[in-house]
């Protein structure tokens, strides 16, 4: 395995002021990479890119709420102007608005739509136009969830985005494979904001926070830890090391990887002249519908006590 060099290289992190994000940045400058920090909130901008060169890496800010075509033109065009170019493109900017189908407001899909799935499209749009003018290659790093690989209650907008997110990675990875440009979904799964809240999650997550380690069975059996054990994914697909690796969705959490596979048939049925209600009601229960799907993030498995 070759060493993960991205000395060079100019990266843009969308919505890396913390958490994930902020991770992702790190991780990508750590290797050599110069980034451009993105948030919406100046002054947690800043304090990342100053974290980042603390650390001894290269980095930027620059603030902007991600989902506009003017948005996404500001980001690709700062990295161009600071750094010469753009290699890699990490789209994690990503907001909540959970509520039950029946109680979900307009303004809650669509400002979750806009961020994570539109915000997605315009950033890869604008960086896949500059990787081929440059005609180097690149790397387009998608964040999924499972719940948009599994869907979630109470995540309607949130899920719907991030499914599209995973099939935006494989349509893209056959669109930009003659330019050399690798596009990937990752799968993350850790203590943060989004996830420090669930219940059953909180005991460890503020154990966390006063310097106890994640227990085996969350780091191991759920894959689930701190953002930093998610971050060694992105430099690793940004190097030359993952060239060969395109249009995937890959997990990542705690001490565990993962591919996760791409919707394909399971099991099928044929009727000679087509189908009618009571064929299928007859057949179903023994041919296709003989074991049916589970949906849903599956709850965590806790030791007994």
């Amino acid at each position: 395995m070759p060493s993960i060099d991205l000395t060079g290289k100019a990266a843009v992190v969308t919505g890396s002021g913390r958490g994930l994000g902020l991770a992702y940045a790190h991780a990508l400058a750590a290797h050599g990479a110069s980034v451009v920090v993105n948030d919406v909130d100046e002054a947690v901008a800043e304090a990342a890119v100053k974290s980042i060169r603390e650390a001894g890496g290269t980095a930027v800010a620059e603030v902007v709420p991600v989902g506009t075509t003017e948005a996404a033109d500001r980001l690709v065009a700062r990295a161009v102007e600071e750094f010469g170019r753009l290699d890699v493109l990490v789209t994690n900017a990503g907001i909540l608005r959970d509520r039950v189908l029946w109680k979900m407001t307009d303004d809650d899909f669509d400002a979750v739509i806009t961020t994570h799935l539109k915000g997605t499209f315009t950033c890869a749009r604008a960086a896949a136009v500059r990787m081929r003018e440059q005609g180097e290659g690149g790397t387009l790093i998608l964040v999924g969830s499972p719940a948009g690989q599994r869907g979630n209650f109470g995540q309607t907008n949130y899920s719907a985005a991030k499914a599209g997110i995973a099939a935006f990675a494989r349509t893209w990875s056959m669109e930009l494979g003659r330019a050399n440009i690798t596009v990937n979904a990752i799968v993350p799964v850790a203590a943060t904001a989004m996830t420090e809240t669930i219940p059953a999650f909180a005991p460890y997550v503020e154990a966390l926070k006063n310097g106890q380690p994640f227990p085996d069975f969350l780091r191991k059996g759920e894959g689930f830890g701190t953002p930093e054990d998610c971050a060694a994914l992105v430099p690793f697909l940004a190097s030359e090391a993952a060239r060969g690796i395109t249009g995937q969705a890959i997990g990542i959490g705690g001490d565990k990887v993962a591919l996760w596979s791409h919707p394909q048939e399971i099991a099928a049925a044929f009727a000679d002249g087509g189908w009618t209600p009571d064929t299928l009601a007859d057949v179903w229960p023994t041919s296709v519908g003989a074991e049916l799907q589970s949906v849903g993030v599956p709850a965590p498995k806790f030791p007994e006590a």
